[in-house]
């Protein structure tokens, strides 16, 4: 199993917190592995065996455990009000009314309870009632470039790197793909892809025309970084014979987030300090699959590196939104905490104007950075760093 050491570390600090811990991410970025690291852990320490309950929904032997009652009957078998248990369910969304059941749980044993999910629908609804204040979400994404380089054994000071980057820019972060010999990394990527849209968006969602959300998926990788609106998006699938409605269109957004398929970046009136009600933009969650999406050809490498610094953005524990500026647009505002970092992206410089001119505007002090993909040897314009996607990729975080 690849180490994990960041998110290990979070589940660690949290570690026997009466909060449940609930892992959350798109299928295959890693959950299973986390939480098999995590109870690795726990033996390490001394925690026996028998302490440890391990249950994967997914597991052939498991896929008769439909509801409460089930689950509940599963457990009951093995939880004791004498000792403290850890409790390591992985994929649970997969049981009907698990909420209750795992809320009676933390109310009746001395347990500490870790959970993982490929869906963001269930952290709403029934589990927000019964478990308000007392749940924490640990989202996992596949690999960033930097874990992307430990995996391969690549030292990020060899000349390996450019060449890395590129093939990351390619195939994506998933622990499998970035594993595999390139042969079979698109075979590979296809079936993650096929998964997610039939088993974790259609048939969860009882979604009956696969060719309408695939067609939006296809349009949606194909145009990363630029503003989405339900019904120009309706308007342009119908015109190439696709025909779909608004509501359509709006509801499969809502079921590709609830995937972890794409990420909604909502824009924000930088002056006004406001969100506007436009879309926002939409990303992807794997470069790889942004590829596959869009039928395996190159194109669009601006809206591309945007969509990996996003990423990283968010990985890095920032909030991320696009930012307006009057009739002018920052790529991103990110905020952390008591911290904002305003990026802009772009792929090269352009000649005739400064990627700078519109971070120049916002009249703060909080940190502006320009990320490019090429190399250039002035490191600021104007007072703002210019840094390349590669080094920001590696710095410390």
């Amino acid at each position: 199993m690849i180490q994990r050491p960041t998110y290990l570390k979070r589940l660690i600090q949290l570690k026997d917190n009466e909060n449940i811990k609930i892992i959350t991410g798109v299928r295959r970025a890693g959950k299973s592995v986390l939480l098999m690291l995590y109870r690795d852990y726990l033996l390490s320490q001394g925690i026996p065996a028998d302490n440890i309950i391990y249950f994967n929904f997914e597991d052939f032997s498991l896929l008769k455990i439909q509801t409460a009652d089930q689950l509940r009957g599963l457990l009951a078998n093995r939880l004791d009000k004498n000792v403290r248990t850890y409790l390591l369910l992985d994929e649970i969304q997969m049981v009907d009314g698990w909420q209750r059941v795992i809320n009676g749980v933390r109310v009746s044993y001395d347990s500490d309870i870790v959970l993982t999910g490929s869906n963001a629908h269930m952290l709403s609804g029934e589990l927000a009632t019964l478990l308000s204040g007392r749940y924490v979400e640990i989202p996992i994404y596949p690999f960033s470039f930097k874990e992307f380089l430990q995996a391969k054994n690549i030292d990020p000071d060899s000349r390996k790197v450019d060449s890395s980057f590129t093939e990351y820019e390619q195939y994506g972060g998933f622990p499998s793909v970035v594993l595999a010999d390139t042969p079979i990394k698109d075979t590979i990527l296809s079936g993650i892809y096929d998964t997610i849209i039939l088993n974790d968006v259609s048939m969860r969602a009882n979604v009956r025309d696969t060719d309408i959300l695939k067609s939006l998926v296809a349009f949606l990788a194909d145009n990363i970084g630029q503003l989405i609106q339900p019904a120009k998006v309706a308007r342009t699938l119908s015109s190439e014979g696709i025909k779909t409605t608004n509501h359509t269109v709006e509801r499969y957004l809502s079921l590709l987030e609830n995937a972890f398929l794409f990420y909604r970046a909502r824009q924000y009136d930088i002056r006004g300090r406001e969100y506007l009600r436009t879309s926002g933009k939409y990303y992807i969650v794997d470069a790889g699959l942004r590829r596959n999406a869009i039928g395996r050809r190159p194109g669009n490498y601006g809206g591309q590196l945007e969509n990996i610094v996003y990423l990283e953005l968010i990985r890095r524990g920032y909030k991320v939104n696009v930012g307006k500026l009057n009739t002018k647009e920052v790529d991103f505002v990110a905020r952390k905490i008591d911290e904002i970092l305003y990026v802009q992206v772009t792929y090269e410089l352009p000649k005739n104007t400064h990627e700078t001119d519109n971070l120049l505007e916002i009249k703060d002090n909080y940190r502006k950075l320009v990320i490019t993909q090429q190399h250039y040897e002035f490191k600021e314009i104007d007072g703002i760093p210019i840094i390349n996607i590669i080094d920001w990729l590696l710095e410390s975080e």
